[in-house]
């Protein structure tokens, strides 16, 4: 028994996602075709470089890490990101908590996102009745079948058949068999403002996925390539622990690349993804500026040409 008192999340009140306005819709998720390769800038050269690397390690068959938050999503470059997973350029997939619920209600109901401002003062940030009750029935599912969060969501949203699947991120890594975790961090994400949360299933599923991260961290050496792309402070964390587990468990994991894209220079990303990693060996490098642009050029590099 707690020795605090604690609310009661009983009580909440939700409401129908079909009710709320949203900032983002599936006319924002920007083809991936030539005109858009076009319409990019040259490519600076920490790109090129990374592209030049990124084809290595895939010829190789080493690791292809990606760690992301939900920017890219919101912004419109899911398609961009499925063209890099179909061409082969993504061989594990780490996410935060966000990016599972952006895909189910982009791939759902063809919009997602709030105006924060607009709902926190009445109570009705994040309650959105479908998305709360579904994902939080996915991960109590894939804790019965004891597997991870990230293939508990991903099969999840297959299962669903959703009407925009054309989009879904989460979906084109199932499809190519590529390793989707997520990494949860109590009280970040919507799903727990809810009566259907369960913590300890949002735990277990989410503990195993930090071990099969680890795993894959395990194979980076002599060639892998780490890309942190916009997450500023979950994903570096995790991404620096399960480099520190596989180290000790395998021995010596070095000669791989780590790459940040970001709009800013935030410290979690350049000390735990770029400069303590790969401290003994290693490439590192840094993309500065806007997903819009960068991702897509980097897209071009690497798919866009042949």
């Amino acid at each position: 028994m707690s020795a605090y008192p604690h609310l009661d999340f009983a009580g909440i009140k939700t409401y129908s996602i079909r009710e709320r306005p949203h900032k983002v819709h599936l006319t924002d998720v920007r083809p991936v075709d030539e005109t858009l390769w076009a319409a990019l800038p040259s490519s600076p050269a920490p790109i090129r470089e990374l592209a030049d690397l990124l084809r290595a390690a895939r010829s190789k068959g080493k690791p292809m890490l990606w760690l992301m938050g939900a920017h890219s999503i919101k912004v419109g470059l899911s398609l961009v990101l499925r063209r890099l997973i179909q061409d082969g350029f993504v061989s594990h997939l780490a996410a935060n908590g966000a990016v599972p619920i952006h895909e189910y209600e982009l791939a759902t109901f063809g919009r997602t996102s709030e105006e924060v401002g607009d709902t926190l003062p009445d109570g009705t940030f994040g309650m959105v009745e479908e998305t709360l009750r579904d994902i939080n029935r996915a991960i109590r599912d894939g804790a019965a079948r004891g597997i991870g969060l990230g293939q508990a969501l991903a099969e999840f949203l297959s299962e669903q058949k959703p009407p925009h699947a054309e989009v879904s991120v989460l979906l084109r890594a199932r499809e190519k068999d590529v390793p989707i975790t997520i990494h949860a961090a109590i009280g970040t994400d919507t799903i727990y403002q809810s009566p259907h949360c369960d913590g300890a299933a949002i735990g277990q599923t989410s503990y195993l996925d930090f071990k099969i991260l680890a795993h894959s961290i395990s194979r980076l050496g002599d060639g892998g390539v780490v890309v942190n792309l916009g997450s500023s402070v979950i994903l570096p964390e995790v991404f620096v622990k399960a480099l520190s587990v596989a180290r000790n468990v395998k021995g010596p994991i070095g000669g791989f690349t780590a790459a940040v894209f970001d709009m800013i220079d935030h410290y979690r990303p350049r000390v735990n993804v770029l400069q303590r990693p790969t401290k003994d060996g290693g490439r590192s490098l840094f993309v500065q500026g806007r997903f819009e642009q960068t991702l897509p050029q980097l897209a071009r590099e690497l798919c866009g040409r042949t």
